[in-house]
């Protein structure tokens, strides 16, 4: 006698395929230097952290940090430098292509934000309205911070950013996401 699969069990394995997508770190992109991505929600997020910058580091079983070597879009609520290191305030947010635009519409993401490093080699890609022009230019990471912190605090839920890290949870490269 067959036995047909209960809606619960499927539901959990449908969960659990979704799960595995999401810790796996796929961020959907898709490769074309133009900073849009074919999937737009984060591949994972982190729990914030209490510990200051200059923490004891981690042990060899444990990562560096939640996203060591993925790609993330974030949220970035401050920036700062200190000792000659850029730190970021990030939280996970997704972006949307807009309506009419070649543009993104950032969803504002929710929950606390985490503060991570910049590797001091970091590349820094800015667009408007933090760049000067529509299409991503190199910037420096004091160059960065000084545009960032000009902002309102108001208006920094509007802008997102794509973020790499490397092995050890560091900010490789960061490009800001044109918003009109």
């Amino acid at each position: 006698m067959r036995v047909a699969p209960r809606p619960a069990a499927v539901g959990c394995l449908t969960a659990l395929a979704l799960t595995f997508v999401t810790l796996t770190g796929c961020s959907g992109d898709n490769g074309d230097g133009d900073g849009r991505s074919s999937a737009t929600t984060p591949a994972s997020s982190p729990t914030p952290s209490a510990s200051s910058p200059a923490a004891e580091a981690p042990s060899p079983s444990t990562p560096a940090s939640p996203w060591a070597g993925t790609k993330q879009f974030v949220q970035i609520d401050s920036a700062r430098t200190d000792d000659g290191a850029t730190y970021l305030s990030v939280r996970t947010a997704q972006k949307k292509p807009h309506e009419q635009f070649e543009a993104w519409v950032i969803v504002p993401g929710e929950g606390p934000y985490t503060e991570v490093r910049m590797a001091d080699d970091a590349q820094v890609l800015l667009s408007v309205p933090l760049g000067d022009a529509k299409h991503p230019a190199s910037y420096s990471q004091t160059d960065f911070v000084t545009r960032l912190t000009a902002q309102p605090s108001s208006a920094r839920p509007n802008l997102g950013y794509d973020l790499s890290f490397d092995a050890e949870g560091r900010v490789t490269r960061l490009q800001s996401l044109y918003t009109p």
